[in-house]
């Protein structure tokens, strides 16, 4: 079974918000693969199906953000899952203009508190990720504040399409494919004012 986690923070009060994308996108392949994420299993929503000819594990850790990888260990060791075969997480990145996305199949944190909290939870840096990008931090923005933002409008049309790239990406990752999804998905997109 494939665990496909995305990050975010529960409660209404955030979401649409950067820091929610993981929520988001795993939203849009549990449309699209008609699976409920709806049973509340490890401190997480859960959701059970197939995708791409493999069964799936949808999650949305409730922890909140900084406590996900509490919630991503108890299900890998639930399930008996190897992270670093059988696990992909999806996660908001402010490297990475709107509209961005980059496939990874190991790395650091790289600053991002719930993804700390994963690798130190599970003991390795090495399992698939999909990070989405929220666009740079404005300099007179405190970084929680602009993470727990709204995305502008302009932003939102970019947004649909790193989602249905990630959604893509994530498929190709199931099946095996992840080298693959890394040569069609890390190209760099242009942000709003380069264009």
């Amino acid at each position: 079974m494939f665990i496909i986690a995305g990050l975010g923070n529960p409660t209404k009060q955030y979401e649409g918000t950067r820091h929610n994308v993981g929520f988001d996108v795993i939203d849009r392949i549990a449309d699209k693969y008609n699976i409920a994420v709806d049973i509340r299993k490890c401190r997480a929503y859960v959701g059970k199906g197939m995708m791409a000819g493999q069964k799936v594990l949808l999650v949305k850790p409730q922890t909140y953000m900084n406590l996900s990888g509490e919630s991503i260990r108890g299900i890998a060791d639930y399930y008996k899952i190897d992270p670093q075969e059988e696990l992909l997480v999806i996660y908001d990145d402010i490297s990475l203009n709107p509209g961005q996305i980059r496939v990874r199949a190991k790395g650091s944190a790289g600053g991002h508190n719930g993804m700390k909290n994963i690798i130190a939870q599970l003991g390795t840096d090495v399992f698939a990720r999909i990070k989405v990008g929220i666009g740079e931090k404005p300099k007179e923005y405190d970084l929680a504040d602009y993470v727990l933002s709204r995305f502008r409008r302009d932003e939102r049309e970019l947004l649909l399409e790193a989602y249905e790239h990630a959604l893509l990406a994530a498929e190709q990752i199931v099946e095996g494919n992840i080298q693959s999804a890394m040569n069609e998905y890390n190209r760099k997109v242009k942000s709003m004012e380069e264009q």
